[in-house]
């Protein structure tokens, strides 16, 4: 069983099953290797197609670690490596914070997978996200530092292992890089930073001001994105 550390910067790849045909898979799997890319997330705010087949597909291509980025407990797959078990902090449905978790957990307790405790932090990126719609909670506007600090001092006492700053799927505006460098240097868990990153150099400024991991969704789905460190 893979197990997600944060012992170096991480770069991820988020595949949504239904923008992803399973055809596709093989000539994807190619792509983030040439990427270089460390983690490869999958999961989307609601799903027509099957998620244990997608993950079984990466999983005949790849080698990197397939973790779970669930909307609902739906999108369960014991194919894969590990989840982010998310909590939705930023919001005020409580199916959202612990409802959903609490359906979910009995499920994942009789699996092998690496259940990664993740306070989910929804900031407004300029447009209304899918998880703001299907969530029904309002994400916090980018420039109200105060109450999203308070929040991610929250995630840090509940005992979450990782906070996740979320802009939404191809955000307009990505979260800024003063509001990262703050979160990092006010809390002492890793720091997940995802929408609206477009190119190399948000993710390498990102990792500058304190981001753990960089999640790249759209762009890549777009074929517009890319990275090699080496």
């Amino acid at each position: 069983m893979n197990k997600l550390t944060f012992h170096k910067k991480l770069l991820a790849v988020l595949i949504d099953p239904d923008k992803t045909p399973i055809k596709n898979i093989k000539s994807i799997c190619q792509k983030i290797e040439l990427l270089n890319a460390d983690i490869i997330l999958v999961g989307g705010s609601i799903l027509f197609n099957s998620i244990d087949k997608h993950v079984e597909e990466l999983k005949k291509y790849t080698q990197k670690s397939v973790y779970i980025f669930p909307g609902s407990i739906y999108q369960i797959s014991t194919q894969a490596d590990g989840i982010l078990f998310l909590s939705l902090l930023s919001g005020r449905n409580p199916e959202y914070l612990i409802g959903q978790q609490v359906l979910a957990a009995p499920i994942l307790k009789h699996t092998l997978l690496d259940v990664l405790p993740v306070a989910y932090i929804l900031i407004d990126g300029g447009r209304i996200s899918s998880v703001q719609y299907m969530s029904n909670t309002m994400p916090i506007p980018s420039d109200k530092t105060d109450i999203v600090l308070a929040t991610c001092y929250a995630a840090e006492y509940l005992g979450f292992k990782a906070i996740y700053l979320e802009a939404g799927s191809g955000a307009e505006k990505p979260i800024p890089f003063s509001l990262v460098q703050t979160v990092s240097q006010s809390v002492s868990i890793p720091i997940i930073v995802g929408g609206g990153i477009r190119n190399k150099e948000m993710v390498l400024n990102y990792f500058e001001v304190g981001a753990n991991m960089v999640v790249v969704g759209t762009a890549f789905e777009n074929d517009t994105f890319e990275f090699n460190r080496e």
